[in-house]
């Protein structure tokens, strides 16, 4: 590992430092994501257009506008569930202009993560929201930000937990109970009972005192508390943080629209097998491409579950579909979902295609592994007969204090060289500390070890050819001994750099806790915690939309 330069630039003239690091240089990045970002022509057959493309915006607008959608069906369910929520006055001027036929929408979305989830969540939603309004300003079209709360999924221990850091910038997880195993309820079922208090009372010990943190907790106690639905609570805290910027949150369980997706539904259960298999096709074309293929979907399933007290699967089989054992013929089954659309929900193949027949979606705002599985998709939305949208990464970013930014900036030290949770890096960063004269003086003694054993050996073998082994086991344990005095001096460099130590162990639990990305594992309720409500505004002021960049962002 070389410790050099950021291959970055300082971004200045925003309320907080910036630095944007190439994704590229992150070896955990796959490659169709860099090349989303920076080589988007061999991927161009597997989406609907490049967003660095303006032509590709309006193409995507007219798109949307010309699609036939129940625009006053869907704003008065809007309507509905920001009024059941509280939700802000200008997040309900945003939803009422989803019933004008001009109005196009930025759509993002995520599971409902215990307080809200991680603090990638936040960077997806802002990103969102800047999208739309740069979309307004240059194409002088409505455009409104949805933020698609996957309530129906069923994977509670998705959602279930929070991961902040402590005072002493360690992990600390708070979290509701596991449920039964096999317990296949949508969370949207989920109602919070009094175990919500006793995990807002863990996390209220768990964060560090700040003059926020009372606010903080008194806030999520409004949103999160008995007797409150998981998602609905998970809604109320998103449009209390970021509601005043116009974002709108949408229930996907609400019943109220599924009549207007009815169709879709209709259509996978008559044409059972053709979702998986053209997701899987695509999935091979990828490859062919020397891509990977993020879904791999078997042929029996459908990408569509049907509700009963539980999200249930629906399998092919021998011209029948099977929901657990009962067997329906496609047409029967078919002819249910067009009558009762409620009982059905869309699995994750089909879900972009039920947001965008519903929402007037321009753009999509994905993370790296939705941006993979969307890739999969263009064939499925023409099976479909919906406008596929672009899609957006979301913005990527490390938030650090003035600290962690004097260390990094001071030492030079790559970010991705802090991942790793060995000393690896905080001792190549401590021989670079060292004089040069003290590497130096060890490396000639090793040259003049290496030199004038040589000839030792060449003179024993001249006396005794067996000697030869003696003596380059001589050298062998000459080198071993001066290689394990170099490691003393670096550990005595290390006890003499004890400052120094600390600052690098406390930079990285900030920017990679437990070895992990810090925008996917700690909450968002963290940062809220440390600098207040006024996070939001420095992040939109700070936080750039340009693909391809990780921000390292000083707040």
């Amino acid at each position: 590992m070389q410790l050099n330069p950021a291959e970055a630039t300082p971004q200045t003239g925003d309320p907080a430092a910036r630095t944007g690091i190439d994704l590229r240089r992150f070896p955990w990045v796959k490659r169709l994501a860099a090349d989303y970002a920076f080589s988007f022509d061999g991927l161009a057959p597997f989406f609907a257009g490049h967003p660095s493309d303006e032509s590709a915006w309006a193409a995507a607008i007219a798109r949307a506008q010309a699609y036939p959608r129940q625009r006053q069906q869907l704003a008065q369910v809007i309507r509905d569930q920001q009024q059941r929520r509280g939700a802000p006055p200008r997040a309900i001027a945003a939803g009422e202009r989803l019933g004008d036929a001009r109005t196009v929408a930025v759509v993002t979305g995520q599971q409902a993560g215990l307080f809200g989830g991680p603090a990638y969540t936040l960077l997806k939603a802002i990103t969102a929201l800047k999208l739309a309004d740069d979309v307004s300003r240059r194409h002088g079209v409505p455009a409104v930000t949805v933020f698609w709360i996957e309530a129906e999924d069923h994977d509670w221990d998705e959602v279930r937990a929070c991961t902040i850091l402590g005072e002493d910038l360690a992990c600390r997880t708070v979290a509701l109970p596991q449920r039964s195993a096999g317990n296949a309820a949508p969370v949207a079922t989920v109602v919070l009972d009094h175990e919500i208090e006793r995990v807002l009372n863990e996390l209220e010990q768990a964060l560090p005192a700040t003059e926020f943190r009372a606010g903080l907790v008194a806030d999520l106690r409004a949103a999160y508390k008995p007797g409150v639905g998981m998602a609905d609570a998970f809604g109320r805290w998103l449009e209390h943080v970021l509601g005043e910027r116009g974002l709108i949150v949408y229930d996907a369980s609400d019943p109220g629209t599924k009549a207007a997706v009815s169709q879709v539904f209709v259509r996978e259960l008559s044409t059972p097998g053709h979702t998986a298999k053209a997701a899987s096709t695509a999935g091979a074309e990828l490859k062919a491409h020397g891509y990977h293929a993020q879904v791999q979907p078997g042929d029996e399933n459908l990408a569509v579950f049907r509700l009963e007290a539980e999200r249930r699967p629906i399998r092919q089989q021998n011209g029948e579909l099977l929901v657990g054992e009962s067997r329906y013929s496609p047409a029967a089954l078919a002819r249910e979902a067009a009558e009762h659309p409620a009982g059905f929900s869309p699995g994750v193949l089909l879900r972009p295609v039920v947001q965008d027949a519903l929402f007037p979606t321009i753009c999509y705002v994905a993370g790296p592994s939705e941006l993979a599985y969307l890739g999969q998709l263009r064939g499925v939305y023409e099976h479909f007969g919906v406008p596929m949208p672009l899609i957006y990464p979301r913005a990527s970013a490390t938030l650090i204090d003035s600290a962690s930014s004097r260390f990094l900036s001071k030492y030079r030290f790559p970010l991705e060289a802090l991942q790793p949770q060995d000393e690896a890096g905080l001792n190549e960063l401590l021989k670079a500390q060292i004089p040069p004269e003290v590497d130096q003086t060890f490396a000639a003694v090793g040259g003049t070890i290496d030199s004038q054993m040589q000839r030792v050996v060449e003179a024993l073998m001249t006396l005794d050819p067996t000697l030869e082994g003696a003596a380059r086991n001589t050298v062998g344990k000459m080198q071993h001994d001066l290689e394990n005095l170099h490691g003393k001096t670096i550990q005595a460099a290390k006890r003499k750099n004890d400052t120094l130590r600390r600052q690098f162990l406390r930079t990285r639990a900030l920017v990679f806790p437990n070895g992990h990305a810090q925008e996917r594992t700690i909450g968002f309720v963290w940062f809220l915690n440390q600098y207040g409500p006024a996070l939001v505004e420095r992040l939109w002021d700070a936080l750039p939309t340009e693909m391809g960049q990780h921000w390292v962002i000083t707040i």
